[in-house]
């Protein structure tokens, strides 16, 4: 399987509204799609840079993984996204070789995109995500 770029890379923030201006204002990087997922517990945004962007994570309820995530290690890197062309494909192909998915199907992300999680045992220690590029 060939991975291709950098699709983002999240950070867990305790306040979307907080952290947002350091990287709109500061950085200049433009907003983009912003919504509450409610069946991962999280507000999410894109800020663009170039061809890949910054998610930035916050928890609206304290008992989902990025919420422990942040009491635990305080804000900061989450996770790191690839884009693959197939998604579906990928995930099989992972499997046979042995990598450890989080998700064994694709599931619904941010702006609509479909994405799937391996598990950092299987990827150096890091949380992959993987998003189909449409």
């Amino acid at each position: 399987m060939e991975l291709g770029l950098i699709h983002h890379v999240g950070y867990v923030v305790a306040d979307l509204d907080d952290a947002i201006p350091a990287y709109r204002d500061a950085l200049g990087m433009p907003v983009g799609p912003r919504e509450v997922m409610p069946e991962q517990g999280v507000e999410a945004v894109l800020l663009g840079s170039g061809p890949s962007y910054v998610e930035l994570i916050a928890p609206v309820a304290d008992d989902t993984g990025v919420a422990r995530f942040l009491a635990k290690k305080g804000p900061g890197m989450h996770h790191v996204a690839f884009a693959v062309p197939h998604l579906p494909s990928a995930l099989r192909e992972l499997s046979d070789e042995g990598v450890e998915l989080i998700d064994s199907a694709p599931r619904r992300g941010l702006g609509g995109h479909m994405v799937a999680f391996l598990h950092p045992r299987s990827t150096g220690g890091v949380l992959t995500e993987l998003v189909e590029d449409h």
